[in-house]
């Protein structure tokens, strides 16, 4: 199969079941986290997840829109990249494999819509609020929990918007992550980029303990 073929039979597999509700008792939050660590054994992915997850409930919460649900995207949208990393983009690696498991286990379109969206080579295009939510702070939560960590404090309450910016603009830093990619979610937002960030540090703070950047007690 060729991935395009595989791109096409993603989004036609959607188009068919688009109206498939969740089948999976509330709260789903606990129970993606559950899934999460059934699925991922490394910290640094659990927290990555844990980061995203933060920051699309603290825009649901702000936004009035369904918190759990947004939440538990953020858990699971990276459930298969340790066992599936797909460097190579193949259309049996991530998001793939996790999106299959989890439209075989009842956690509905939404939900597998939004994880799919977030792989720009999955076929499926952002559209909803909480897909474009998702791709603006998936790589973006992650650089600022990286600038937490290298302040001799490690605390995220004392990062600040301009100190995002100047790290952003040091290509050596955090070398992996698209600055294009981050500039690009703001603007599927349409809000300015150090709105973004902005928010983004808020959410990250109200979870500093569960994320490892709430520094130490002298610093806070």
């Amino acid at each position: 199969m060729t991935q395009g073929a595989a791109r096409e039979g993603s989004r036609l597999e959607l188009t068919a079941s688009e109206e498939r509700a969740i089948d999976i008792e509330r709260p789903l939050t606990p129970k993606a986290r559950a899934l999460l660590h059934e699925w991922v054994e490394s910290e640094s992915l659990r927290k990555h997840c844990e980061a995203v997850s933060a920051c699309l409930r603290h825009v649901a919460r702000r936004d009035g829109e369904d918190e759990d649900l947004w939440g538990a995207v953020g858990l699971l949208h990276d459930m298969d990249f340790e066992k599936h990393p797909n460097l190579e983009l193949s259309p049996d690696g991530h998001p793939f494999v996790g999106v299959a498991y989890l439209r075989d286990n009842g956690w509905g379109s939404t939900v597998c819509r939004a994880i799919l969206s977030h792989a720009d080579y999955s076929g499926v295009e952002p559209e909803s609020a909480l897909e474009n939510t998702l791709c603006a702070v998936d790589e973006l939560s992650g650089f600022v929990i990286a600038v937490a960590l290298v302040r001799p404090d490690k605390s995220i309450h004392n990062v600040e918007v301009k100190s995002v910016r100047k790290k952003m603009k040091d290509k050596a830093f955090a070398a992996k992550v698209s600055r294009e990619d981050i500039i690009r979610g703001a603007e599927r937002l349409g809000v300015p980029l150090e709105e973004l960030i902005a928010e983004v540090i808020v959410a990250l703070r109200v979870e500093s303990d569960r994320l490892g950047v709430a520094g130490t007690p002298a610093a806070c």
